[in-house]
């Protein structure tokens, strides 16, 4: 084995997460199942947390991948899950908030004030009390990664959705907030933006065909992302290969957050 060799081996080991216990909260489908099938099949032991799977575990990744039927604005029912996960494996080494739901306004004249505090509830105050949760985990072991999915809904104002574009920008500040109280802990919260995918949440935008090129041509890239592409900026996040990152914003996003005039 040569020089090269060794170091390359090291680097594959930095970008690992074999072995590591993963959380992901709605997991059921869109970003999260591919988050949650892709940190499975590179080996970590990963929790999907929903309160509905409309797909089985494969069978190749039954040793890896875990269902659990939750629902998560139940604080007691997520603290007692993680704790079995807990016990199980002696620790929790990752996090990842990706629950969120959007509820688009007809017009901007009105947005139901339902829509806003369920919005808030879901994509806001579910990650702070989730991250809370798994904090009393990692600080036994004093190492962990929170992985905030926020948007670049929160950086940018997109119109008629102000609960969604909120609760993302709430989201990214949060994650600072987190990664500042908890750095001494020695855990890491970082947040990875997605900029438009063609997931189920985007499929309005997606289907109409004006929309679809209004979008596309924000980019730089000239095109909307395919969901695989989050899953080598999450292994990073959630990696050794970040052990000295923290408190940070990474857009997976085409370039749409940097793009100036056309």
């Amino acid at each position: 084995m040569t020089n090269l060799d060794v170091k390359l081996t090291k680097m594959d080991d930095l970008f690992s997460v074999k072995n590591k216990i993963v959380v992901i909260t709605g997991a059921g489908r869109g970003i999260g199942r591919t988050l949650a099938l892709s940190m499975a099949k590179r080996l970590a032991i990963t929790y999907c947390f929903d309160i509905k799977f409309p797909n089985k575990i494969p069978k190749d990744l039954s040793d890896n991948l875990f269902h659990v039927k939750c629902d998560l604005t139940n604080k007691k029912k997520f603290a007692t899950e993680c704790k079995k996960i807990f016990n199980h494996h002696k620790k929790i080494d990752v996090l990842i908030n990706n629950l969120g739901i959007t509820l688009p306004g007809k017009n901007e004249k009105k947005y139901l004030e339902k829509d806003w505090e369920q919005t808030l509830k879901i994509n806001l105050t579910t990650a702070f009390n989730c991250s809370q949760i798994v904090l009393k985990f990692m600080i036994k072991k004093k190492n962990g990664s929170i992985i905030n999915i926020t948007s670049i809904n929160a950086e940018l104002g997109f119109p008629n959705n102000p609960a969604y574009v909120a609760s993302k920008g709430g989201l990214k500040m949060l994650g600072k907030s987190m990664a500042k109280d908890w750095g001494k802990y020695g855990i890491r919260v970082n947040n990875l933006g997605p900029g438009y995918f063609k997931t189920l949440m985007n499929k309005n935008s997606w289907k109409n065909t004006k929309t679809r090129k209004a979008r596309t041509m924000r980019t730089m890239l000239g095109r909307w992302g395919e969901i695989d592409e989050l899953v080598g900026p999450c292994i990073f996040l959630a990696s050794d290969a970040s052990k000295y990152v923290t408190a940070q914003d990474l857009y997976v996003d085409g370039g749409w957050t940097a793009n100036g005039l056309s």
